[in-house]
């Protein structure tokens, strides 16, 4: 019997490759095109829909990671500007890179929540890992997710160890974030938490923490929700499918190593994976929640 999530006669193809270590992959409708980053070589990179090709869209970019579309731009992570920065038309500007007077760590992974809110995630890897941004310190002393709208910065979880990858349920009453502090053996988790959220706006708290799912082999680093709510994520192995109840439904393998993930193509349903050297795609039967 095949798969319900996978489309007929679908399989995992590769559609470019030439990176060190490839994340941050994004979806853009309007161009119909793919971009991601590659990480160590501090650029950021583009798959055309259109002709199949591969180009360089930035170089010299301080080590960008994930995004996430916004206000008719992208807004992406920066490991070597310590920093949350916004694009559009060919202009980048920093939103945010402080936490009262300390600097951010390395901001990881972003999302936005349907009120027009920034969540992001914000490990110590850039600042850790002299490959991936600039040598530094801890200086607000932890790792926290933070909410950012209208110049206000609000930490919403402050007690996972390597929070990395997240996203929200289909309602947003639900915050996913994968934790990755087994991936430099400075930690024991590699799994996938998840918080009910409670408030609205500023005042939102995330409450009733529980452990969704055990990631292995490796750690669950990028993920995406699909409109039925259930949560993809990377592994070492390929994708890993789970329900919302924490529950294995898929397992997608794939040649490489998974960094990230996102849906999009014309339908929405084309599921792009960042793994290691290279950009892969399949074909879902389901679609992306954005």
């Amino acid at each position: 019997m095949g798969s319900t999530l996978i489309a007929a006669d679908a399989a995992v193809e590769r559609l470019a490759t030439g990176a060190t270590w490839s994340e941050g992959p994004l979806w853009l409708p309007a161009e119909r095109v793919l971009r991601w980053s590659d990480i160590p070589g501090d650029r950021i990179l583009e798959w055309d829909a259109a002709d199949g090709s591969s180009r360089v869209h930035r170089a010299g970019v301080e080590f960008t990671n994930g995004r996430a579309r916004w206000r008719d731009g992208v807004v992406q992570c920066s490991h070597g500007r310590r920093a949350v920065e916004f694009e559009k038309d060919g202009e980048v500007s920093i939103l945010v890179d402080r936490f009262g007077d300390a600097r951010l760590n390395s901001p990881n992974d972003v999302a936005v929540h349907p009120d027009g809110a920034l969540w992001f995630t914000d490990p110590p890897y850039g600042i850790v890992q002299p490959n991936e941004g600039h040598p530094g310190v801890q200086e607000y002393g932890g790792c926290y997710v933070f909410r950012w709208a209208d110049g206000e910065l609000t930490p919403v979880v402050t007690d996972i160890l390597r929070p990395n990858g997240l996203a929200f349920s289909p309602d947003a009453s639900t915050l996913y974030v994968s934790d990755t502090s087994a991936a430099l053996e400075d930690g024991p988790e590699h799994c996938i938490w998840a918080f009910r959220l409670v408030g609205h706006g500023a005042t939102v708290v995330a409450v009733d923490q529980r452990r969704l799912a055990e990631i292995s082999p490796g750690v669950p680093d990028g993920i995406a929700v699909d409109v039925d709510g259930r949560i993809w994520t990377s592994s070492a192995s390929g994708v890993q499918v789970i329900s919302p109840d924490g529950e294995v439904l898929e397992r997608i393998a794939v040649p490489e190593v998974v960094g990230n993930l996102c849906f999009g193509g014309d339908e929405n349903d084309e599921l792009f994976i960042t793994a290691s050297t290279s950009l892969y795609r399949i074909r879902t039967a389901t679609r992306g929640l954005v």
